[in-house]
């Protein structure tokens, strides 16, 4: 057997252990024919962490999990949410000065721990309240059945002090790199990066700053060690020696992978989770822009050596229009670029469209939005996000506190939402939707029947162009009202795999 058929073999293999069991279509060996295309299979294993949610002991905090029935995944599997350990240095500055906090010998993994919550079946939510701020960060893994979308929603309410208001961030998959436009180290803001790493070993960190007027040098940011199954927070004013009101963070992970989220808690503007933006890229989308925003901030940065110049643009429920005074903006290489949009909105759907004037340079974004006035004004973060390549889902969703938002830049696309069954009882309901080309669509989504407890709602694209989409999610506690926004990337559930036209078994003979 040659190096070629071994190498194609062994890429097979390492795919069949995340998606079940693989086969190769290889051409003729005369070079005849062409590869068929590949099938689409569910995964099989799912790492999702959520980050500490809250030190505030008035906080409370709710989990929802949910998978959608996805064909093909068989009747068995399992998913469970364990806390992470917490490292020694989980005083708020995390090991910003770059040493070890190793604690136990192979990093010790918390055997004796309980998921937090058990799911039920693909198709149904389970919820689970915390009170108070002795929540960990957690680690959830997902096989079989329930691995496909497998989608966890944490929300914290904080009726009063710092950072009050809701805050909510959809659990994410560990990664090596992350952009973080939007955050800030501004005297009224405590911005917390939280790393979490899920893995049996140590992962090691770099985080570096970038300001308006271009990299922030410290050395404390680097050689940041995560333990294993552990969280780190890390108090984004202790890497900088002054105080930068708009910030990109870029975290690297020079071994091992973490999960990231920046908490960003404000004095007297609340606070919310910032998520990471989408991979750098030429164009990018910031889906849901609430219709009563009172201020938009527009964060940009571009990693390139390079300048960019980038097309605004806003997606109505009328269609692509240019923002009065905001035709483009300008990015110079390095620095992070900040521009106010004001109540851009102006009563409508938005969604915000970048594209490049002429050369496509690599870029990451993400808007801070305000709602209300005075000391009633409230924070949340929209990252530029990826399209629904296939399905998406959004979990802790109640009748009247949810608005889905969907957009489609550039052609006209059809969607299915779907609610699903209630964490208490109710039948689940769909509805298909048609998003006309560079135009956003506030939908109220529906609602089960018999509902009881809280609903996910999950978004497929049906055919058309790409199509984005953000949730907002509402709520009031002791007379303060708070919203959180999460986007809605492709929930990865789905993996191409070759074909194969003949059976591999037969060359273990």
């Amino acid at each position: 057997m040659n190096r070629t058929t071994l190498s194609l073999i062994a890429g097979v293999t390492a795919l069949a252990a995340v998606t079940g069991f693989a086969a190769l279509k290889t051409p003729e060996a005369t070079g005849a024919g062409t590869a068929t295309a590949a099938a689409q299979l569910p995964v099989e294993r799912t790492t999702l962490v959520c980050p500490a949610p809250s030190t505030s002991d008035i906080a409370d905090t709710a989990y929802t999990s949910f998978t959608p029935v996805t064909t093909g995944t068989g009747g068995t599997g399992k998913a469970q949410l364990l806390p992470a350990e917490p490292s020694d240095t989980a005083d708020g500055k995390g090991s910003a000065k770059g040493g070890s906090t190793d604690r136990t010998k192979g990093g010790g993994k918390n055997k004796t721990a309980k998921s937090v919550l058990d799911p039920k079946e693909p198709g149904t939510p389970v919820a689970h309240d915390l009170s108070g701020g002795d929540g960990t960060a957690l680690i959830g893994t997902a096989e079989g059945k329930f691995a496909p979308g497998w989608t966890v929603q944490q929300t914290t309410e904080v009726a009063v002090g710092a950072g009050r208001g809701l805050l909510g961030v959809t659990c994410t998959a560990p990664d090596t790199q992350f952009w973080f436009p939007g955050a800030s180290t501004a005297a009224a803001r405590s911005d917390y990066l939280h790393l979490t790493n899920p893995d049996d070993s140590a992962a090691v960190v770099d985080i570096q700053l970038y300001g308006t007027e271009g990299v922030v040098k410290s050395s404390a940011g680097e050689g940041i060690t995560v333990p294993a199954h552990s969280s780190e927070p890390v108090l984004l004013s202790t890497l900088a020696d002054s105080s930068q009101q708009d910030l990109t963070v870029h975290v690297s992970v020079r071994s091992g992978r973490v999960g990231a989220a920046v908490q960003a808690l404000d004095n007297s503007l609340g606070g919310d989770w910032l998520a990471a933006s989408a991979d750098p890229a030429g164009s990018l989308v910031l889906p849901g822009i609430p219709k009563d925003a009172t201020d938009v901030r527009l964060v940009a940065f571009t990693p390139a050596d390079s300048d960019a110049d980038l097309k605004v643009r806003l997606a109505s429920p009328s269609g692509l229009i240019t923002p009065a005074g905001h035709e483009t903006v300008h990015l110079k290489g390095g620095t992070t670029t900040v521009v106010d949009l004001g109540e851009v909105t102006r009563e409508e759907a938005g969604s915000l469209v970048l594209t490049p004037t002429s050369r496509s340079v690599p870029v990451v974004a993400a808007l801070r939005v305000l709602r209300g006035k005075g000391d009633r004004q409230e924070t949340a973060f929209i990252p530029a996000t990826g399209p629904v390549v296939t399905r998406a889902t959004s979990p802790d969703n109640s009748a009247k506190a949810s608005t889905l938002s969907l957009t489609a830049p550039t052609a006209t696309a059809e969607v299915k939402v779907t609610a699903s069954a209630g964490s208490g009882g109710g039948t689940a309901v769909s509805k298909t939707y048609t998003i006309k080309e560079g135009t956003t669509q506030d939908i109220a989504p529906p609602v089960p029947s018999g509902v009881k407890g809280t609903y996910a709602v999950t978004v497929e694209r049906v055919s058309g162009g790409p199509v984005y989409g953000a949730r907002t999610l509402t709520a009031s506690k002791e007379g303060s009202s708070g919203f959180t926004i999460q986007t809605l990337p492709d929930d990865r559930g789905m993996v191409a795999v070759p074909r194969a036209e003949q059976d591999l078994s037969v060359l273990q003979k």
